[in-house]
């Protein structure tokens, strides 16, 4: 146990001193990638395999592994370096924060707050799915990538991280196959339609990253059996006011 609280503690100063690396030595950046994400799985299959509670180290270990990927790939398109080396901190911290969260679960039952790994997750997840897509709308107009290649991976992507929001909120896969499915698509069709609008790519990214968190909200309520017309009208206003609000506070191209 004493082993696996070392690694927590330990795993994001690695974490951390491999992402410096990587901008330092930038074609370094597929063994940055591959040992980072070993380095988040070996500290929860550690922690896992040390517990009675669960074994599940591959559902802990989806969200940390998006992240951290996401990150990398979010710097890509990154210039000014002091942006780069806070925001490779700020990403450090927060792969402890959850880290740490599932270690409690974990291993120290007694500390661990309910629904802290479900809370965490849900904004972690938001985050992940804002990097991926502002890096992809980043590759479309830089790179000039075709659309087919940018709808496909965001339905991986968003296939992935609604898949872990249903595990780290209990909800049985066999139940919501249907709404993981169909939610997929429907932001993969978000994300192709907002790909004509003429805005840069962190506000497409944003744009579709609050439409998927509503669209996320929607998919917990329902399968919580807590979804009701209040919250319904409460997300569809809070996600189109934020969307309509950057559209028109954007700086178009």
């Amino acid at each position: 146990m004493k082993n696996a609280r070392l690694l927590i503690l330990l795993a994001p100063l690695v974490i951390l001193a491999l992402l410096e690396l990587y901008l330092y030595k930038p074609s370094y950046i597929y063994l940055v990638l591959a040992l980072g994400n070993l380095l988040i799985v070996f500290t929860l299959w550690r922690a896992t395999s040390l517990s009675e509670i669960n074994k599940e180290w591959w559902n802990f270990s989806i969200l940390p592994v998006a992240f951290f990927s996401s990150v990398i790939a979010y710097s890509t398109i990154l210039r000014q370096p002091f942006i780069v080396h806070s925001w490779f901190f700020i990403a450090a911290v927060l792969i402890f924060y959850y880290l740490k969260f599932c270690y409690y679960y974990l291993l120290k039952p007694f500390l661990y707050k309910v629904s802290s790994i479900e809370n965490f997750s849900s904004y972690l997840n938001f985050l992940s799915f804002f990097l991926v897509a502002s890096t992809l709308y980043g590759m479309q107009s830089f790179l000039d990538m075709p659309t087919l290649p940018l709808v496909f991976a965001l339905i991986c992507t968003s296939g992935l991280l609604i898949y872990q929001i249903i595990w780290a909120n209990n909800f049985k896969i066999k139940n919501s196959l249907a709404y993981l499915i169909v939610g997929s698509l429907s932001v993969a069709e978000l994300g192709w339609t907002i790909s004509y609008l003429p805005i840069n790519n962190n506000v497409s990214g944003l744009t579709l990253a609050i439409l998927y968190y509503m669209l996320v909200d929607l998919i917990r309520f329902e399968l919580s059996g807590k979804l009701d017309r209040t919250k319904i009208k409460l997300l569809i206003a809070f996600g189109l006011a934020s969307v309509i609000i950057i559209l028109l506070t954007a700086r178009w191209l």
